[in-house]
């Protein structure tokens, strides 16, 4: 049962990577200091208090600057592949009581994998409000993706059970409505001058 758990603590919060690289990290972290959970080995210094406040000062930054229109698409640059690497880390992190080679097959496919998803839905979703407004509704998209993540990580903190299942719904969803735009995208005829 721990390792049931473990996994959908770790799927929760990768999944929510995907929204806010740091909000999962930052709420891990200070579930880790508190005692709430448990830190896989070589992952203790996540409970610490620099590493809160490195995560709390990352998470300020991050948020704050998806606020502003058209620096946020350019945000989604740099937080694609660092949400993957995120899921990675906090998946990893909160894997006790499995093998090495477990834990860390876990953390790449399904955490990482989780994060790259929901990063990759909300690409879409910020491209679309800024192609469709000009950016003017992006503040809003983002303060949805932030609530979104700390909501989230909270369920999975307070819940992993429900907050892994919640995962893997929203990954299932995004991956579809990805799939489905892409061969929307593919079927579109090609005009040639």
């Amino acid at each position: 049962m721990e390792i049931a758990v473990s996994v959908c603590l770790g799927l929760g919060l990768s999944a929510t990577c995907g929204f806010r690289v740091f909000v999962p990290l930052l709420l891990s972290s200070l579930a880790a200091h508190m005692g709430w959970i448990e830190l896989g080995s070589g992952f203790q210094w996540m409970a610490g208090l620099p590493a809160v406040a490195v995560f709390a000062a990352a998470t300020l930054f991050e948020v704050g600057g998806y606020l502003v229109p058209w620096i946020d698409n350019l945000l989604d640059t740099v937080a694609t592949p660092a949400a993957v690497v995120a899921g990675v880390l906090v998946m990893a992190s909160v894997a006790v009581g499995m093998p090495p080679l477990l834990r860390w097959g876990l953390a790449v496919v399904a955490g990482g994998g989780a994060a790259g998803t929901v990063q990759a839905g909300t690409v879409l979703l910020r491209g679309a409000s800024s192609v469709t407004t000009g950016g003017a509704a992006n503040p809003a998209v983002s303060a949805g993706e932030t609530a979104a993540s700390v909501a989230g990580s909270a369920i999975t903190l307070l819940l992993p059970l429900l907050g892994g299942l919640l995962a893997i719904a929203v990954v299932a969803i995004v991956a579809w409505r990805v799939a489905r735009r892409r061969r929307r995208s593919s079927s579109v005829p090609q005009v040639r001058p």
